[in-house]
């Protein structure tokens, strides 16, 4: 099985950027996408041989998450406990034999002005993932907002109380991983230096400045399915790139 995970920036733009072109070229089973800053009706999402599965923030130009799927899924939840839904947060299908759950994270903003905020959706999401995981096992993806250890990004040293790296947001990701969950990309290339999201500004992406926030994370349980992870540095059309997943399910 093949998963794929991208933030697009604004799926209408990146549609212009090759976003079609890596879609049919990959052939996902289950494509998830964050960020797609757009409502239901205002561009055409059907794809043939999937189904699809929208959530959009209230506000329009922000946020949002979609699903695309050849498999039929069991059941769609939007959101957390009905929380999230307000920003497009979180959409989670149920599968015969796993929980896929796709998650925009909240970004923390400059001084850390929405880490309390970030805080609480952490916890939520850790209850959520654990409560899921009590009936089957999970794969979460998605733009996770947080570089979780100095191997994730270039400058970790002068990062360490900017969102996305603060200690706050780095150490609930590590609390989420030591309940049982595995950061299926980390735990097959513990020492790889590679990163999913290079700043617009300062010419980053040519220079390699970047960071790793875009990850796949699965069950403990499901360790001995897991074939490759990787981060495809190489599709352009996000300031973002699309990071993929292979399972033997």
């Amino acid at each position: 099985m093949k998963l794929v995970s991208w933030n697009v920036n604004g799926i209408r733009a990146c549609m212009n950027k090759g976003f079609r072109e890596f879609f049919d070229r990959i052939d996902a089973d289950i494509f998830c996408v964050q960020e797609t800053k757009m409502q239901e009706g205002q561009m055409p999402l059907e794809i043939p041989g999937y189904q699809y599965f929208l959530s959009s923030a209230i506000k329009k130009g922000y946020s949002g998450t979609l699903v695309y799927t050849k498999i039929p899924p069991q059941t769609v939840i939007y959101g957390i406990d009905g929380k999230y839904t307000d920003e497009g947060r979180v959409i989670t299908l149920e599968f015969e034999k796993f929980f896929l759950v796709n998650c925009y994270s909240p970004n923390s903003q400059d001084e850390l002005k929405r880490i309390g905020y970030r805080m609480v959706y952490e916890e939520d999401l850790k209850s959520y993932l654990l409560r899921l995981n009590q009936q089957k096992p999970v794969i979460l993806c998605g733009d996770l907002n947080v570089a979780h250890e100095p191997i994730d990004l270039k400058n970790p040293l002068q990062n360490e109380h900017n969102p996305g790296y603060s200690l706050e947001e780095r150490t609930k990701m590590t609390a989420l991983l030591a309940s049982g969950f595995v950061d299926t990309y980390r735990y097959l290339y513990p020492e790889k230096v590679q990163y999913s999201w290079w700043s617009y500004r300062f010419q980053s992406r040519i220079k390699n400045i970047g960071w790793r926030i875009d990850y796949f994370i699965i069950s403990r349980s499901l360790c001995p399915v897991l074939e490759d992870s990787q981060i495809l540095t190489e599709v352009l059309g996000s300031d973002h790139c699309p990071i993929l997943l292979q399972m033997n399910l």
